[in-house]
């Protein structure tokens, strides 16, 4: 199989996602556009995109990102679901995945950074895909927006702090508000980026400390990441 990444920043690496891809010995791509990479054209050289975060927004502009078009990566993602292509949309991927969809990103009711429980619904629970995961774990969490809901979109994970953890668009487009992909190294670099972090976990319920994050074991999230994505691409 032919997996092909959209990576926006450095310091939102893939993590788990391409240890996945590599360890079942995928061909790998990938689009890193902090570096001015230009994004395919088409989706006609790969069969599965994972499109990763990163600190823009679906409403982001140009002039506000140079190297970051949403509406280029709105219209790859919608090139993948017309041609029947495996998608997995990351935070910020979760959302643009959404907008490809016609749902409109909204802001999630708190800001969540750090590793919460999410607890899976009823469809979360009957879905093929998910059965590696427990009915509640603690995943990685970074962001204040959600993606949006289409009418025949399930939402199959919530958490306290945002309704809107992991959604099903379609049988082969799953979106992760949440980071199963997180390892020590990768929380490392984002914290280099995030302004008064150990502030934020002093007066907002659902942020925590550097220290936290730091001495956290990712390895269970990881796991079932990786068991999640198995199950996916078996799906034919």
């Amino acid at each position: 199989m032919n997996i092909h990444f959209i990576i926006h920043e450095d310091f939102e690496a893939p993590g788990a996602y391409m240890e996945w891809a590599k360890e079942a010995k995928h061909q790998v791509s990938a689009t890193r556009l902090y570096l001015g990479e230009q994004l395919p054209s088409s989706s006609d050289d790969f069969d599965m995109l994972i499109v990763m975060g990163g600190p823009q927004s679906p409403n982001t502009t140009l002039a506000d990102c140079p190297y970051f078009d949403a509406q280029a990566e709105i219209l790859l993602i919608s090139d993948c679901i017309a041609q029947d292509k495996w998608v997995v949309g990351v935070c910020l991927g979760a959302q643009l995945l959404g907008e490809a969809y016609g749902a409109k990103t909204e802001k999630s009711p708190q800001q969540e950074i750090g590793n919460f429980p999410i607890q899976l619904t009823k469809e979360g629970l009957e879905d093929r895909c998910l059965r590696a995961f427990p009915e509640v774990m603690a995943v990685g969490h970074w962001h204040g927006d959600m993606p949006g809901l289409t009418a025949k979109a399930q939402v199959l994970a919530t958490s306290e702090g945002c309704p809107r953890q992991i959604i099903k668009y379609a049988n082969k487009h799953y979106a992760f508000q949440c980071h199963l992909e997180f390892s020590k190294e990768l929380v490392s670099s984002l914290i280099a980026q995030e302004e008064n972090l150990d502030e934020k976990a002093a007066s907002q319920e659902f942020v925590q400390g550097k220290e936290e994050l730091l001495f956290y074991d990712y390895s269970q999230m990881n796991a079932v990441l990786k068991q999640f994505l198995e199950e996916l691409t078996a799906s034919g």
